[in-house]
């Protein structure tokens, strides 16, 4: 894995050539000002990646911060592992389905 970091004025230089070099490496470009880092650059599907994850991690957390789903989950979670189920096609008669 190659590190790519340029000055921003590199970066204003080599702008126009970063699909090409995204295309070989996909490696984000981390850009500088006065040696500081301030942004990155980043190929389009990588960028769309982490947008997934990120949406994907808030709904985990709504749903963890949620204390009755939270609480019927452990208590499901229970039953399962004590054995505790009901075959399918009872249920389906119990509920009216079958």
């Amino acid at each position: 894995m190659s590190e790519h970091i340029l000055s921003i004025s590199e970066a204003q230089k080599k702008l126009t050539r970063l699909p090409e070099q995204f295309e070989k490496d996909p490696e984000a470009v981390r850009v500088t000002r006065y040696g500081k880092l301030v942004m990155a650059i980043l190929p389009y599907n990588t960028y769309k990646s982490l947008l997934e994850a990120i949406d994907a991690l808030q709904e985990t957390i709504e749903i963890l911060k949620d204390e009755e789903l939270m609480a019927t989950f452990h208590e499901s979670d229970k039953v399962l592992q004590n054995g505790e189920t009901v075959d399918w096609e009872d249920a389906k008669r119990e509920l009216g389905l079958a």
